[in-house]
C-alpha cells in the first residue's frame, strides 16, 4: 500500500509526463507533417526533431527511473535493472543535453552578427553540417552510456562478491565508491554543453548591444526587424537555459541523494523538478515558434468548429 506521499508524487509525474509526451509529440508531429508536404526539412526543424525524440526517450526513462525508486526501491538495488536504467538514461540526457546546445549554437549563429572569421565560417556552414553535428553528438552520447554501462556491470559484479564475503559496511563502501566515481563524473562532464548554450547565449547579447548602439548612432526610426529577432531569440535562449540549469542542478540532486538521510524524499524532489525541464520547455518552444504555434491555433480552431457541427 502507497502512503500519501507516494501517491502525490505518481500524481505529479504521471501529469509531467503526460504533458511532456504531448507537447514534445505535438512538436515533431508538426514537423514530420511540414517534412512530407515541403519533400524536405529545414535546419531548425531537423535540429527540433531530433530534440523532442531525445526528450521523449528521456521523459520516459525519468518516470520509469523514478517510479523503480521511490516505489520499489528494493528492485533498483538488489537487481540488474539499475544498470539498464542508468545506462539508457546517460545516453538520453547526453542526447538531450547535445541537441539543446546545438539549438541555442544555430540561434545565435543565424541572429547575431559578428566579423569574427570562425563565426562567418560556422554561419556560412552551419544548414550543411548540422546533420554531421547531431550524428556526432549521437555517436557521443552512445559511447559514453557504453562505458557507464560497462563500469555498473563491473559494480554490479563487486556488490555480488561483497554480498557474501564482507559485512554490510563493506560492502556498502564496495558496491557505492565504483559506481560513484565514473557516474559523477561523466555527470559533471554534461556541463560542457550547457557552457556552450551559455557562450551563444552572451554572443547574442552582445550582438544586440552593438546592434543598439548603431541604431543609435544612425538614429534610425521605426521598428527594426534585426532588433526584433535578437529579442525573440534571446528570450526564448533564456529561457532554455533557466530549464537547462534547474534540470543539471537537479540532475545532480538525484545522483548525490543517496548521501541524504531521507534518501527516498530527497530523490523524488529531484526526478518531480527534472522533468520540469524536458516536459515545460518544449511548451515554451510551442508558444516562441511562430509555426509551431500557428499550427496550434488552427488545429484548435478546426475543433471548435467540428464541436460545433457536431
Amino acid at each position: 500500500m502507497f502512503s500519501p506521499a507516494d501517491n502525490i508524487f505518481i500524481i505529479l509525474i504521471t501529469g509531467e509526463f503526460i504533458i511532456g509526451i504531448l507537447g514534445n509529440g505535438y512538436i515533431g508531429l508538426v514537423n514530420w507533417i511540414d517534412w512530407i508536404k515541403k519533400k524536405k526539412i529545414s535546419t531548425i526543424d531537423c535540429i527540433l526533431t531530433n530534440l523532442v525524440i531525445s526528450r521523449i526517450c528521456l521523459i520516459s526513462v525519468m518516470v520509469i527511473n523514478g517510479i523503480v525508486i521511490v516505489l520499489y526501491p528494493d528492485v533498483n538495488t538488489k537487481s540488474k535493472l539499475q544498470i539498464v536504467i542508468c545506462t539508457f538514461w546517460t545516453f538520453a540526457n547526453y542526447l538531450n543535453m547535445w541537441f539543446t546546445a546545438c539549438l541555442n549554437v544555430f540561434y545565435s549563429l543565424k541572429v547575431a552578427n559578428s566579423s569574427h572569421p570562425l563565426f562567418l565560417w560556422l554561419k556560412r556552414k552551419i544548414d550543411m553540417v548540422v546533420r554531421w553535428i547531431l550524428l556526432g553528438c549521437f555517436a557521443i552520447s552512445l559511447l559514453v552510456s557504453l562505458i557507464i554501462a560497462t563500469v555498473l556491470s563491473h559494480d554490479y559484479r563487486f556488490h555480488a562478491i561483497a554480498k557474501h564475503k564482507r559485512n554490510v559496511t563493506e560492502m556498502f563502501h564496495v558496491s557505492k565508491m565504483p559506481y560513484f566515481e565514473p557516474l559523477t563524473l561523466f555527470n559533471l562532464l554534461a556541463i560542457v554543453p550547457f557552457i556552450v548554450s551559455l557562450m551563444s547565449f552572451f554572443l547574442l547579447v552582445r550582438s544586440l548591444w552593438r546592434h543598439t548602439k548603431q541604431i543609435k548612432l544612425y538614429a534610425t526610426g521605426g521598428r527594426d526587424p534585426s532588433t526584433e529577432a535578437h529579442v525573440r531569440a534571446i528570450k526564448t535562449m533564456t529561457l532554455l537555459i533557466f530549464f537547462f540549469f534547474l534540470y543539471y542542478i537537479t540532475s545532480l540532486l538525484v545522483n548525490f541523494s543517496y548521501l541524504f538521510t531521507n534518501y527516498k524524499l530527497a530523490m523524488a524532489f529531484g526526478e518531480i523538478v527534472a522533468i520540469l525541464y524536458p516536459s515545460g520547455h518544449s511548451l515554451i518552444l510551442i508558444i516562441l515558434n511562430n509555426k509551431l504555434r500557428q499550427a496550434s491555433v488552427r488545429m484548435l480552431t478546426c475543433r471548435k468548429i467540428a464541436c460545433v457541427i457536431g
